[in-house]
């Protein structure tokens, strides 16, 4: 399943500075090589590779000030990013939707976004109600959800729980 122009672009717009694809040039010489090389986006043939069934979605952002350009979350040539790309590449997971479940809060350490969550638990449900509109407006019906660590898990489980099969696999960091 693919998407059209105008839903790539409305989520590019709306989406692109929180979200992106697991799409991204070959590596080359070093594995962290081109990471941040966005031009796997201008592609003709970009929208034949999306896969709007298949979520991965970690639990929040961890820098701030960090993603200036759309698409660029998860596509950082620092940190663990780069694991993605090496785990994804030549399986069908290639191409997936990419995002975090708890927006606007940037934050390393997934303890503090935990305990803070804990405290505030109307910002989950703020979350949980934009992600949903989220898989809505990427075109997703009844995706596969997979979730980088347990915490991200343990929020779209209890939301969701058998309705969209939640995955949960190792945080790549």
């Amino acid at each position: 399943m693919s998407i059209s122009r105008d839903t790539f672009e409305f989520v590019k717009a709306n989406y692109g500075l929180r979200a992106s694809w697991a799409i991204w040039t070959p590596a080359g010489v070093k594995p962290k090589s081109n990471m941040d090389d966005l031009s796997a986006f201008d592609s003709e043939d970009v929208l034949l590779k999306l896969q709007p069934n298949i979520i991965l979605v970690g639990l929040n952002g961890s820098k701030a000030g960090v993603v200036n350009h759309p698409f660029q979350n998860f596509h950082s040539s620092g940190g663990g990013d780069y694991k993605i790309r090496y785990a994804l590449e030549g399986t069908p997971v290639w191409g997936a939707y990419m995002t975090d479940i708890i927006k606007d809060f940037p934050e390393k350490e997934s303890k503090n976004v935990v305990s803070y969550l804990r405290a505030n638990p109307s910002v989950v449900t703020k979350n949980v109600m934009s992600f949903q509109q989220e898989l809505q407006d990427v075109g997703a019906d009844k995706p596969t959800i997979i979730t980088f660590g347990g915490d991200a898990f343990n929020i779209l489980e209890e939301v969701f729980g058998s309705d969209h099969g939640v995955l949960k696999v190792i945080h790549y960091s």
